[in-house]
Order: structure tokens, then sequence, then C-alpha cells
């Protein structure tokens, strides 16, 4: 390619050889011309054959070798490497819809204000099992719901202008130095620097990962929850902090309660805590009554019963991570970097 790209398609990859010939295949059957965009892989380390397989399909293939860095490390190398106008974002384990590089490129293309966008996963997970549908129809319904003007990025299958993604320092490889918030964090300090990003749902992609309950759990807790909180934190006092919606903070409080008294109830045996229990949990149910109406819809009405218990425990583990973040924002003050990162070589900007 001697013209400079619309996109560079950056894919980070570790270990996923199981799933490239999937994925990147998917990338091939684009209905973007070939002319508009290259394709990078980065892989991280990978002890597979993942290298060997993104050769197959990939226009460079980033060998990073050691041990794994992480994806925002991934990242920060293939945009490196990269040649584009704007820098595509993709993991290794979603695969594109056909039209999905173009509307990406005609969105960037007719908005020059624009600073990213991002799309969602479809309404149709491959992987099976009750855990991995309700995990990736939730992400689905809440981009759906709140597509538009974005706070946040996300770099499943999002999109940067790459002079935007230089000048505000890539992605934060020093403090997220394994699948964290850092495509969160980068957003923040895209909107901070005045740029704007667009959720537009109808970009998509399937999700082939599977879930398990415990990978769910330690994900919300641990890889989520807690460094958001902390994110948040970092931010209060700015007036452009993290928008969570007072029903989101509702139903994690009721959830809070509800476990509360029932602890009351088993201690002292007084049933009235219990049927508060019951009452506090059933006023959960209700508030996300849309989601289980969108899940009855497409999956059945024994589906959308089935996974309240996820939903449930989702904002429980949601309030023990505020909790947790709460603490160990206020042991360590240094808080999630709130300037720019300097993970990319200087001279790199396009501006």
């Amino acid at each position: 390619m001697s013209e400079r790209p619309l996109l560079s398609v950056i894919v980070p990859v570790h270990n996923a050889g199981s799933l490239l010939t999937d994925t990147l295949g998917a990338l091939g059957r684009s209905d973007l011309p070939r002319a508009k965009w290259e394709f990078v892989v980065v892989d991280d380390g990978s002890s597979d054959d993942s290298a060997d397989i993104a050769g197959r399909y990939a226009d460079t293939v980033v060998r990073l070798g050691g041990r794994a860095r992480g994806p925002a490390h991934a990242r920060n190398r293939g945009a490196e490497a990269s040649r584009g106008e704007v820098l595509v974002f993709l993991d290794a384990d979603v695969r594109v819809a056909p039209d999905a590089l173009r509307k990406i490129a005609t969105l960037f293309e007719s908005d020059r204000t624009l600073g990213a966008a991002f799309g969602s996963y479809d309404g149709q997970p491959s992987a099976p099992g009750l855990v991995s549908r309700y995990r990736n129809l939730l992400h689905h319904y809440h981009h759906v719901r709140n597509a538009g003007e974005a706070e946040t990025f996300w770099a499943g299958l999002g999109g940067v202008r790459t002079e935007v993604f230089n000048r505000v320092g890539g992605f934060d490889e020093e403090r997220y130095a394994r699948p964290q918030i850092e495509d969160i964090e980068l957003g923040r300090r895209i909107r901070r620097a005045g740029h704007r990003i667009l959720l537009d749902p109808t970009i998509q992609g399937t999700h082939l990962k599977r879930w398990t309950l415990a990978k769910v759990m330690q994900t919300d807790l641990l890889h989520r929850g807690i460094p958001w909180t902390r994110l948040l934190l970092s931010e209060a006092g700015r007036g452009e902090a993290l928008n969570v919606s007072p029903r989101e903070k509702l139903c994690v409080a009721l959830v809070g309660a509800a476990i509360l008294a029932g602890g009351v109830g088993l201690a002292t045996g007084r049933w009235v805590w219990l049927l508060a229990t019951a009452g506090l949990l059933a006023l959960v149910v209700v508030l996300n009554i849309e989601l289980y109406r969108y899940l009855a819809r497409g999956r059945g009405v024994r589906f959308a019963g089935s996974v309240i218990p996820l939903h449930l425990l989702y904002y429980l583990t949601s309030g023990l991570a505020y909790a947790i973040g709460n603490v160990v924002h206020r042991l360590d003050r240094t808080g999630p970097r709130s300037t720019t990162p300097s993970s990319l070589h200087a001279g790199h900007d396009d501006a």
C-alpha cells in the first residue's frame, strides 16, 4: 500500500490461536474496499501459534517477545506500526459484521469533529451457556439504550482518530498492565481534550468469549469495578465525572440493603426482616423490567427469568467493588493517572 489508508485495524493477540481463523477471516469479508484499510496484528508474547495464523491475514504482524504486557501495551505498539488516519481497535475474540469497518469509515469521513467512535456486541452471541449469553446480551442491551454522544470509549470494536490518539498519549500501559479499564480511561482523556465520542450500536461484532460465573465475578470485581471506582473518585470535583445512572446506583443500594436485612433476619429469626429482603429484591427486578422484557423477546421468558439471580449478583459485586475501591483509593492517593501518559514514542503525532 503506497497511499495512506483511511483505517488501521489493530488486533492485540495473546494465545488466541483457536479463535483467529474465525475472527481474522471475518475482517477479510468486510465490504469496505481493501485499499481503504490496513490490518495490523500485535502478538503479545503468545506461546501458541497466534503469530503464524495472524501472518496469513494481516499486512503487518508485530511480535512482542518475553512476557505478555497486556492489551494497552500491545495496542500502543500497533498504533506505532500503523499509517491510517483512524486507528480501529478490535479484540481478538470479536467477529466483526461485514459492514462494521464501512460504518466506522463513514462516521469519520462525514464528521471531522469526531474524535472517537465505538460499536457494540450484536444480539446473537455464539458462546453457549446461560452465563455467556446473559453477559454478552447485557452488553448489547446497554449499548443500544445509550446510543449517541458518549463519555467513555470501548476498544473491543472502536476507532480513534490517529492525531487525537497521539495527542492524548494513547493507552496508559504503565497503570493498566492487564485487561482492565484502559479503554474507559483513554476515553476520559479524549473527552477532557475536547473531542467528541460517539456510540453507534449499529457497528456490531459477535463476541466469541465463553464466560464462567467465576470469571464474571473476577472481571466485575477486580478488573472493572475496583479500577472504575478509583477512576470515579479521581475525577470527583472536576464536574465531568463518569456518569453512573441514578437507577443503577439505586439498584446497587437496594441489593446491599437486602443483604443486610437478610443477615439481620437470619440472626434474629424475625421473619419481617426476611420479608423486607424479598421486597427489596423484588423492587430491583421491577426497576430492570425493560431488560428482562428485552431478553424475553429474544430468548424467551424462561431465559429472562433464569438471569435474574445473575443480574442481582452483578449489583452485589458492583457494591463490593465500590466499597473496596474506596478503601484502596484512600490507602493509595496516587489514584488513576490524570495526566497524559508517555506511552507512545515522541514525534509520532500526526497533528
